[in-house]
């Protein structure tokens, strides 16, 4: 989550969260204006958003998120809670992706879903749960991630992101200096992103 500009994710305990990894010009009221909290947690800013509906997360988050786009297009979003979809008919996904630590596992119930995993990068471990063939770093095990959602995404498998975080105070400190909210430096150059 310490990769992107904007990280948005989801607490196993249904939070939608921000972390901001750089100041952005204008972000606490944008993030406060479309119903997310701040809060210090573990020695950064963290904009919480509580459990409601996945159309609501949805709403507020994309609100969020097109004002921040003004100021980067480095953002992230693996969040559970804001994937609505009208004809969701609230089973399981096919595609499930875990984070524990900084090991990454999926598993898929559905051939469709092992041959997309397989087609980006991850291999049968022997234990029921795919891998990357192999080692990565954090910058590109989140790439790899991303590409492997949206495309789900795009061809109707259904997704789920797991980071491993089972309520808001649970957010890990910042890797290098606290993360802030406060305007300020300049747009840097765009990256991979996924919006909502």
């Amino acid at each position: 989550m310490d990769v992107p500009d904007v990280f948005i994710g989801s607490t196993d305990d249904a939070h939608t969260f921000v972390v901001l990894n750089r100041p952005l010009p204008g972000a606490n009221r944008l993030l406060t204006g479309a119903g997310f909290t701040a809060r210090k947690v573990n020695s950064r800013t963290v904009y919480l958003l509580a459990p409601t509906t996945s159309e609501d997360a949805n709403e507020q988050a994309g609100i969020a998120m097109y004002g921040l786009l003004a100021h980067t297009h480095d953002l992230v979003d693996l969040s559970w809670t804001t994937r609505w979809n009208p004809q969701d008919s609230g089973t399981e996904p096919d595609l499930r992706f875990t984070f524990t630590g900084t090991a990454l596992a999926a598993a898929a119930t559905t051939a469709a879903a092992r041959s997309l995993l397989e087609l980006h990068g991850f291999a049968p471990d022997g234990g029921g749960s795919y891998r990357p063939t192999v080692p990565l770093n954090e910058t590109d095990v989140l790439g790899m991630v991303v590409r492997a959602e949206a495309h789900a995404h795009a061809v109707g498998i259904g997704v789920r992101v797991e980071l491993g975080i089972p309520t808001p105070d649970a957010i890990p400190a910042p890797p290098r200096g606290p993360s802030s909210a406060v305007p300020g430096g300049p747009p840097s150059r765009p990256a991979r992103r996924h919006t909502p």
